[in-house]
C-alpha cells in the first residue's frame, strides 16, 4: 500500500520560512515526477512545483524564486523549502507522485501565514 506522509506545516509570520517534507512508503521514487500542490480555502488545488527524475524543476509563477523543491531518491523523500512566505501562500499542501498509468496523493499538511 502506497503512503505519502507530509510534515513540516504550521503557522508562520509573513516573511518567514518553512520546510515541508513528504515521506513515501510502499513505493520507490525512481523515474516518477514528484510535485507539491496546494489548496486554499474555497479555491481549487493548484500546482506549486514539480521535479522530474532528472532533477528538472518547474514552479508556479507565484512561488518562483521563493520556493525550492528537492528530492532524495535514496531516502524516498520529497522536500519543499519555502522562504519569504506570504499570506496568500496559506493552504493545505499536498505531495504528489506521478508515474505511468497512475498517481498518488498525500493527506496534506496545513500551512498558515499570518500578516
Amino acid at each position: 500500500q502506497v503512503q505519502l506522509v507530509e510534515s513540516g506545516g504550521g503557522l508562520v509570520q509573513a516573511g518567514g520560512s518553512l520546510r515541508l517534507s513528504c515521506a513515501a512508503s510502499g513505493i520507490i521514487f525512481g523515474i516518477d515526477t514528484l510535485g507539491w500542490y496546494r489548496q486554499a480555502p474555497g479555491k481549487q488545488r493548484e500546482l506549486v512545483a514539480t521535479i522530474t527524475s532528472g532533477g528538472n524543476t518547474n514552479y508556479a509563477v507565484s512561488v518562483n524564486g521563493r520556493f525550492t523543491i528537492s528530492r532524495d531518491n535514496a531516502k524516498n523523500t520529497l522536500n519543499l523549502q519555502m522562504n519569504s512566505l506570504r499570506p496568500e501562500d496559506t493552504g493545505v499542501y499536498y505531495c504528489h507522485v506521478a508515474r505511468v498509468g497512475t498517481y498518488y496523493w498525500g493527506q496534506g499538511t496545513q500551512v498558515t501565514v499570518s500578516t
